[in-house]
Order: C-alpha cells, then structure tokens, then sequence
C-alpha cells in the first residue's frame, strides 16, 4: 500500500510569505492568460480520460510504429478494462503496485489504465536499467508484479546479489513476471490479463487524493524517490492543458501525435499518452528513436503533433537526411524535459516553417506541467523564442529571492514556485524530502532559476538543484558519487554537469585517488558503467588532490563547473 506524508494542496487566496525581511511584503502571484476553468477532477482518472468515449469510439486511438497496428478508442477501452480483470485475478488489489518495465507498446497503455481502474498504482521504470536499478525501484515502491518484455527477464531472475540482500523477493515465487511476447519460465503470456473477462472487475471506490502512479525523480538533489501522483493531480494537469473552450493545448480529433519519448517518463505519460486520450487524438507509438524510422513514420501517418527533447530537435534540425521527408503535417512541436536553446529552435523552424514551435516546462513532481506555450492554444498568443510559455491555468505561480525567501516581481531572476491541485502529494515514505520540497503554504519548490517577464512568459536561466539533465533523462550525482566512493581505490569524489551539443549536458567526475592507488580513468568509467543505465555513464573523469567544499562539507560544484568551463575555453580555436 502506498503511504505519503500528507501535504494538502489548496488554491485559495495566498498567504503572505513568511519572509526574512522585518515587514511582511504581499507575493507576487503570476496566473495564466487563460481563464480558470471546471476541472472533473473528482473522478478517478481512466474515467476522466475516456469520459467522451461514445463519441469518439470507433476512432484511431493507438498506433503501433513497429507493427502498423491500429487500436480504436473502443478497443483500446476494453483492453484496458480486460486487464484489470486480469490484474485483479491475480491478486492485485486497490493500493497495490505494479511495475511497468516496457517500452512504448500498446500493453503499456492497457497495464497503465487497467490498474488504474481497480485502484492500483502503476510505478514506470527505464528497461534499460540495470538489475540494481530495477530492483532499487521496485523493491520501494514495494511492487508485487512486473509487466515487461521477454529480452529484460534476465535482469529479474538473479536478485541475489542486489544491494547484499539475501532475502530478496525471488522471481516466479515472491512475486510475478508478465510478458508482453513469449514468456521464459516462470513468467505468464500477457493474454492472462488481456484476455480477461471484463465484467470480473472488481467495484473499488477511488478518492481523488489516491495515489495512481509512481514515478521516481531524484527531484532537486539526491537520489531517486518515488513520486506520488493521485487521480487528481493528473487529472488536472491534463485539464490545465487540454481542457476548455480555449484549451492551451489545442489537439484534435483528426490529430496524430507522436510517442517516441518513453512513456515511463512522466512528460510523455502526461503530455502525450493521457492529454491524447482525453481529447480523442490518435497516439503514434514508437518503441526507440531511429532518425529514418521517425522521418518515416511522420511521413506515413501524417504525424501532426510532435512531443520532443532537444536532442530529437537537434536531429531534426541538422541531420541531412531530414530534406528527403515530407514533414508539412506537422502543425506543432512541442519541446520540455530540457530547456531549448534560441538557435536551436530557429534552425528547427527551418524544417517546417508551417508548425508552431515552442516549449512547456516541468518536473515530476508538479504532476509535470508547470508552464506551457500560448501559442499551442486554439485562440493563441503571441510567444517569444526561448520562452517556455505561461504558467499554466488553474494554478498559481511565483519567483522568490533563494536566499531570503521574499517574493519577486517581473523581470526578476529567483526559484520559481507552483502551488496547485496538480502537484504531488509527496515523496513516498519521505516526509522530510516532501517537506524540504512542498512548503507549509502548499508551494511547490522547483529548484530552478528563472523570471517572468512583462508579458507573462517564463524563462529559465539556471538551477538551484544538482541534477544533470542527459538528453532530458535525469542524473543524479548524489547516486554517482556514492557509487564512486565505494571503490576501494577512491577517496573522494564529485560528479557534474558539462555542456554538450548533443546531450545538453553529460556527466563528468572529479575522482581522489585513495593514498598508494593507481586508477586509470578508463577503469573508473567501466566501473560506473557495469552499475547505472547508459545516460548515467561518466563522460570524463578528472584526477585531483581534493574535492573543494564549503566549510560544511557541502560540494562546491560551482567551483568544479568553473574548472570544466575554463578548460574548454582554452580548446576554443
């Protein structure tokens, strides 16, 4: 069963801030251009997200890139109440776990959905993980069944040697392995969910405060934690972007959206997979970035809205091989998970100068949409190059300085806060991270640097928190540098970011060699690299005598990020 500490989200009149300042000072609130509307967030979610089925039954809901396969609104409905049948026959009861360890598919979307509808909780997770992440993940959120695909069952069939735990959960005995395709030993065909009977679902009641999914983020610093997202945090966030007689997310009914971003990342679960379902477009599944597969699948189903990170944009927008596709569908591009830079997202607009380019900002834990493009909207906005839009409606947005606390105006850089029914409810069983996060005034605390400008839009302009943002995947440093000091050979040791054109920024370490060691930076690299998915691996490592700290022990990374910055200025013809 899932348990948070309990953070009640409120959007009534604010508070003024308890500040540092010796007179109190009222916030500066920023609201979005678009007026607040009903949102059914009342209503458990797969309710919600087909709450218009029976008119739009018979369209094009999934579509698979791999195989061509197309599945109805109504198909896709009846799957998913199948597999809560068959979830439910296998003893997953309502506050229940379920790991989803896939990449884009059809099942995915069923195992999401069908759990949702006897109250379970879908925890998503990379498959590309290692055994250790995995079972770190899964062994948290306390999971009772994995769905997957027969190529990553190796992973989950040794556990014994996992974080040293001899008493681990062992595979086939202490708890079950679903596949997708043709199951090994000890695992079960997905057919016994899929093929369910589903009028054996049992009638559960679900409070929109229930958790129903559970991503992990290592939010502003440290190690991966659960998320947990409730009916209604997702619910509104999909209404905040999707809902409304001007919604800021305009998809339409004859619109197919692009999936290649991995749907266990919450931007596309959210964005793409439930915005889509909600307003009747079509999903384009696509279970791997290939730049020819991509270019032809957009060509061949007339994709005309695309979810992207910059590297996908960086692809399109300079790889040659673009210029022999027809890309005139399109109509919008929506970029997030990293900011976008200015020149990348003019030499974008080169490519299809018909669509509308612009960004949306989030993190996991503000159920993720914090800002979005106005220009995506039915009656739109004007919108400006490097701007990740407004703050999105229904919500309340604010700028203080990081140091006392004080609220800021327009045109003034500071951490920027969202408080709304669409952030978390907390971290699981961490009480003190949700509370160092969300503050006792209901304020969510991204842990970024940004401002508000005159005409309302966003930017972000640098980061309070640690995490390296690798192709928009997270990593954490906190998890790299523990791993590096378990070495035997190494001393010390600080992991962070440095620019790259291609991943936006990859991981680089400062290592202390331990008194007496020879270690070569190869064998550090490979020794991180049999431990972590590969976007986490170490891109460079620096030998140094000591890890510059403040007198509380705490990294300087500024001073390390300086070391990086000064050196590849000096490579600079």
């Amino acid at each position: 069963m899932i348990s948070v500490a309990d953070h009640p989200v409120e959007l009534d009149t604010p508070k003024p801030d308890q500040l540092l300042s010796p007179e109190p000072t009222t916030d500066h609130i920023f609201r979005s251009k678009l007026p607040d509307i009903p949102i059914s967030n009342h209503l458990p979610l797969h309710t919600y997200c087909f709450q218009n089925l029976s008119s739009i039954s018979d369209k094009p809901c999934l579509i698979s890139g791999s195989s061509g396969k197309i599945y109805s609104f109504h198909e896709t409905h009846l799957i998913a109440q199948k597999t809560a049948a068959g979830l439910s026959n296998l003893g997953i009861q309502k506050g229940d776990v379920i790991m989803i360890l896939l990449q884009n598919c059809a099942e995915f979307v069923f195992a999401f959905m069908g759990a949702s509808m006897i109250g379970a909780v879908s925890t998503t997770a990379n498959p590309f993980y290692t055994p250790n992440e995995i079972f770190k993940q899964f062994k948290a959120a306390r999971a009772k069944l994995i769905v997957t695909q027969s190529q990553y069952v190796d992973k989950l069939r040794d556990t014994n040697n996992v974080d040293n735990d001899e008493n681990f959960p062992k595979m086939g005995e202490d708890f079950k392995v679903i596949t997708i395709d043709d199951p090994p030993e000890n695992c079960l065909d997905f057919s016994v969910l899929s093929e369910a009977n589903e009028n054996e679902i049992p009638q559960v009641s679900i409070h929109p405060d229930d958790p129903v999914a559970l991503p992990f983020s290592s939010g502003t610093t440290g190690l991966p934690k659960g998320v947990v997202l409730t009916h209604k945090s997702l619910i509104t966030s999909v209404a905040q972007q999707v809902d409304g007689e001007n919604p800021n997310l305009y998809l339409k009914h004859d619109d197919v959206v692009l999936c290649v971003l991995p749907l266990f990342h919450i931007y596309s679960l959210n964005s793409v997979l439930l915005c889509s379902l909600r307003a009747g477009a079509a999903v384009l599944l696509m279970h791997k970035f290939e730049i020819g597969a991509l270019l032809e699948l957009i060509q061949r189903h007339r994709v005309s809205v695309a979810a992207v990170v910059p590297p996908l944009v960086l692809a399109l927008a300079k790889n040659p091989v673009v210029a022999q596709f027809d890309l005139s569908s399109i109509r919008v591009v929506l970029s997030g998970a990293a900011p976008l830079g200015k020149e990348l997202e003019e030499a974008l607009r080169g490519r299809v100068p018909q669509a509308v380019l612009g960004q949306g900002y989030g993190m996991t834990e503000a159920g993720p949409v914090l800002s979005m493009c106005l220009g995506f909207a039915k009656q739109p906005f004007p919108t400006k190059s490097g701007s990740c839009g407004t703050v999105v409606r229904n919500a309340e947005l604010k700028v203080i300085d990081p140091e006392t606390g004080c609220s800021l105006g327009h045109n003034q850089a500071g951490e920027i806060c969202i408080r709304g029914s669409q952030i978390m409810k907390g971290y699981l069983n961490d009480s003190g991270a949700t509370a160092a996060t969300i503050d006792v005034e209901g304020w969510l605390h991204t842990g970024d640097i940004g401002y508000v400008d005159d005409d309302g839009e966003i930017f972000i302009v640098d980061r309070v928190k640690e995490i390296i943002k690798f192709k928009g995947f997270q990593v954490p440093p906190a998890e790299l540098e523990s791993l590096l000091v378990s070495h035997p050979s190494i001393a010390d040791a600080a992991v962070v970011p440095q620019k790259d054109e291609v991943a936006g920024e990859v991981p680089v370490a400062f290592v202390v060699r331990s008194n007496g060691f020879e270690l070569t930076e190869e064998a550090v690299k490979e020794f991180i690299a049999k431990q972590v998915v590969f976007y986490k691996r170490l891109h460079k490592v620096h030998f140094v005598h000591a890890i510059p700290k403040s007198p509380s022990g705490k990294i300087l990374r500024k001073d390390l990020r300086a070391k990086l910055a000064i050196a590849a200025a000096a490579q600079t013809p």
